[in-house]
């Protein structure tokens, strides 16, 4: 397939990974094949198995010294050895780095450079700091960072860790009550384009189904490392996720989390260092400050509890995923006002929808589903995703699942949706191009 989308919101060329293992995955494997640091955790996604150091991979210098009589071919092994450790060192995730202010400055023009995105609780520019080509967010703290070393503190886990849809953070800077984020730069479009295109509603360059089921196991895997991760110690919570978070790369369609650590880094949730709760996962959460409530989440993405009490937490991350996912099938927005008539404007809720889809059996999901895919999917299917979207907004938050179930469900349905395509003759490969149209 062909396509097109807007690039208005891209974020960051991806730099060409130097993993010593590489994988040889298809193009719509459900994960993508461009990350090669995990942990142990991460062998629950279909497709990976983490990278292991046996003794066979440690380069010994002692033994390369005790003998002066070396073969071509033992000479040629000792320099493999070499080059091995030195691609594994070049793949792993960089230290945590607090950039001088004065860096940001000049990588932006003393901000004067035409932003790259602006919004109520953001500006951004995209610039070159230390030849990397990287994407420079400032936000408002919710919580003042009085010392360098607090900074690097928070960043040092949140750098090391390592997924394949996550745009990777280099560091920070702190001024004033301002964080300067320095994110990858990764080119593409947001989900939110490519779902609702601006410049031609009747297109989308999701128009395959397999694209939309990628994208859907992508962030699946994406937040459950983020939730679960043992190399994340306790999780993380993300607090901002919405289909304008996420970046779309070419050529493949795979999707990207942006603003992973803005929650943790500007201080709009707290960890209490209480030890384990009964969870074994993660401490307890709490909002920063006494005085007037702020939000950090966006209208149609926030669970009922966070309406309540501003605290976000992992099960009001699920929720907002919950939503995304219900976007992804029916490429509808969350919250919209019509014109009725006789009556002003009425509010109309994806979530309202989407149960009266799957009410009576679910065979409302077929006029539901996004009308640009032409009828060309498995309708059993996009109904079992609408059903797992639902799960996660349930409104008690006890009541939706953990991100490694839903994981799990969307793996299977993405396999299902597979041997759908193959039994239909349907091609699996596609390519775009994001000029616009």
């Amino acid at each position: 397939m062909s396509a097109r989308f807007l690039s208005t919101s891209s974020m960051c060329k991806t730099k060409k990974n130097t993993g010593v293992v590489e994988s040889k995955s298809p193009r719509n494997s459900i994960v993508s094949p461009s990350s090669e640091q995990f942990d142990s955790s991460s062998s629950r996604r279909t497709g990976f198995v983490p990278y292991r150091q046996t003794s066979g991979d440690r380069f010994n210098s002692t033994s390369t010294t005790a003998s002066s009589s070396y073969n071509h071919k033992d000479t040629r092994s000792s320099i493999s050895s070499r080059t091995s450790l030195s691609s594994l060192r070049d793949s792993l995730p960089e230290n945590a780095r607090v950039y001088d202010f004065s860096e940001i400055r000049q990588a932006t023009n003393n901000f004067s450079a035409k932003p790259f995105s602006n919004s109520s609780s953001s500006t951004s520019w995209r610039c070159l700091i230390g030849g990397k080509d990287v994407i420079v967010f400032q936000r408002k703290l919710r919580q003042p960072i009085t010392k360098a070393e607090e900074l690097s503190d928070r960043l040092s886990l949140i750098c090391k860790s390592s997924h394949a849809s996550l745009i990777k953070l280099h560091g920070a800077s702190l001024s004033g009550n301002y964080i300067y984020l320095v994110y990858d730069y990764i080119h593409g479009g947001n989900l939110t384009d490519c779902l609702r295109n601006p410049r031609n509603p009747n297109f989308t360059v999701l128009s395959n189904w397999m694209s939309r089921m990628q994208i859907a196991a992508d962030l699946a895997h994406g937040f459950d490392y983020l939730h679960n991760s043992t190399g994340l110690s306790n999780g993380f919570v993300h607090n901002h996720i919405k289909t304008s978070s996420i970046i779309i790369n070419e050529p493949g369609l795979n999707a990207k989390i942006c603003h992973f650590g803005t929650a943790e880094l500007c201080g709009e949730v707290d960890r209490e260092d209480e030890g384990e709760e009964e969870s074994g996962k993660i401490g307890r959460l709490k909002r920063y400050g006494s005085g007037m409530m702020k939000f950090g989440g966006a209208r149609g993405y926030m669970s009922p509890e966070y309406l309540t009490t501003g605290i976000p937490t992992q099960k009001s991350d699920i929720f907002a995923f919950g939503v995304v996912v219900l976007e992804i099938v029916s490429g509808k927005e969350p919250l919209k006002y019509v014109v009725s008539d006789g009556e002003g404007y009425m509010r109309v809720s994806l979530i309202d929808t989407a149960r009266e889809a799957v009410a009576d059996g679910g065979g409302g999901v077929r006029g539901w589903a996004d009308s640009r895919l032409r009828d060309s999917y498995p309708v059993e299917v996009a109904e079992k995703m609408v059903r797992v979207g639902l799960n996660c907004i349930e409104d008690d938050p006890n009541d939706r699942p953990g991100m490694g179930m839903i994981a799990n469900w969307i793996s299977k349905l993405y396999l299902e949706s597979e041997v759908w395509v193959k039994n239909m003759g349907f091609p699996t490969d596609f390519t775009v191009s994001l000029t616009g149209r």
